[in-house]
């Protein structure tokens, strides 16, 4: 799984490692220079924890690199922090430098891979039975931002033909009209990211506000 020449594809010298838990996938990949190395991806479900770190360990010496890409969300509240979580403490021990992208960009570049370069609607599974969604350009800039939705309304937010990511099929059948292409982030497709994407501002992207509030202050009486 390789980009094709882009100027818009991030510039990736030396050694990154690639960690994607945000969804029911997990994937890992190593590249050289943005050329794939060694990768590795299961559809887990549950037990990213537990996975990750064996993943990362398996691949060319133990995944070690200069540079940390991982997968911000939004997507599993947990699976988000394991990733962000393994990211940091490798970071640490190796002395490297952490980057962020969120999990709808990389959707939607892969879509583009397989579609073309078109505009594409992503809609992700989202929490207490809301999707995620977002509207990309051609270009793979953002024409829609995230919202966490009901299917309903979702299906009635995005108008793009091409539709891609967990809840594609479900959308594209609730609309009526459409191209579904269910697709989950895979961690080996990093360099067909727009450079645009990458933050060094590594922090979750949890798409919906938390469902626990904070307590009310009483008054003194």
């Amino acid at each position: 799984m390789t980009a094709s020449a882009d100027s818009r594809a991030p510039d990736l010298p030396g050694l990154t490692l690639a960690i994607d838990s945000a969804t029911e996938a997990c994937s890992v990949a190593l590249f050289a220079d943005g050329t794939l190395i060694a990768g590795d991806y299961h559809m887990l479900g549950r037990g990213h924890a537990e996975a990750l770190v064996p993943m990362i360990a398996a691949l060319p010496d133990r995944g070690r690199a200069a540079r940390i890409a991982v997968a911000l969300g939004p997507g599993s509240f947990t699976g988000v922090r394991v990733g962000l979580a393994a990211a940091r403490a490798l970071a640490l021990a190796w002395g490297a430098d952490v980057l962020g992208y969120p999990t709808m960009d990389l959707i939607a570049a892969m879509a583009r891979q397989q579609r073309g370069d078109a505009p594409v609607a992503v809609a992700m599974t989202g929490g207490h039975g809301e999707w995620f969604v977002q509207g990309f350009d051609a270009a793979g800039a953002t024409i829609r931002p995230l919202a966490s939705l009901r299917p309903d309304a979702a299906s009635a937010e995005c108008a793009e033909r091409l539709v891609a990511g967990t809840q594609a099929e479900a959308l594209v059948a609730a609309r009526g009209s459409g191209d579904a292409l269910a697709l989950w982030p895979d961690a080996r497709c990093l360099p067909l990211l727009p450079a645009f994407t990458l933050t060094a501002e590594a922090h979750p992207l949890y798409g919906r506000a938390p469902d626990a509030k904070p307590m009310a202050t009483t008054g003194a009486q």
